[in-house]
């Protein structure tokens, strides 16, 4: 029986889940407010009132999981060295030849990519999550500030959404074993090995 190793602990897998569901709300509630073919989905989730009540209230929390997803992984999140020889042979990921690939630690760095990019996407939807929430604090002098507002909201939500979709296919289709991680929390030492080497060595001693 193969030997099973700590990848995720409890507190990191609420954190992720935490942010998964918050965040897919998000997506919908916010497919929903941008185009009107996509309006059934907020009667889905309640109504247009409904949806539009919780919306700002579950961004609120999603970009507190990003902090603290930051607090409790920004050193594992670091580029180094290891990740720059693993990005230049990318295309052995891609194509899914992972034994060909210099050795990683404990993320990626397609996996930090993600990370860092829907935290500055974060912040950016909050910033200006706050000024659709609350217009009317916006002098009329400023107003171009709303319709910019706007432009950058859906342009960031969009960008999350293609590095969203991304992650959850490489995390599902590509990459065997790493969507049970994040729900049982262990993998097996042969997986460890072939996918995240650098971070097998370092927490077995070797």
């Amino acid at each position: 029986m193969h030997k099973a190793i700590l990848r995720y602990t409890v507190g990191e897998r609420v954190m992720h889940w935490l942010a998964a569901l918050t965040y897919v709300y998000l997506l919908l509630t916010g497919l929903a407010f941008y185009s009107p073919h996509l309006y059934w989905l907020a009667m889905v989730l309640g109504g247009g009132p409904t949806s539009r009540f919780w919306h700002p209230w579950f961004g609120l929390v999603f970009v507190w999981t990003l902090f603290w997803m930051l607090k409790t992984w920004r050193a594992d999140m670091r580029i180094t060295e290891a990740d720059r020889r693993w990005g230049d042979a990318m295309r052995e990921y891609v194509e899914n030849r992972d034994e060909n690939l210099p050795p990683e630690d404990r993320f990626n760095l397609g996996q930090k990519y993600f990370f860092w990019g829907m935290l500055w996407m974060g912040i950016l939807l909050l910033l200006t999550g706050l000024v659709l929430w609350f217009p009317e604090q916006i002098p009329w002098s400023l107003r171009a500030l709303r319709y910019l507002g706007i432009l950058v909201h859906v342009a960031a939500a969009l960008l999350t959404i293609g590095g969203f979709i991304i992650h959850v296919y490489m995390g599902t289709a590509m990459v065997r074993g790493g969507f049970t991680s994040i729900i049982r929390g262990e993998v097996s030492k042969e997986w460890a090995q072939t996918h995240h080497r650098l971070w097998y060595e370092r927490i077995s001693g070797r």
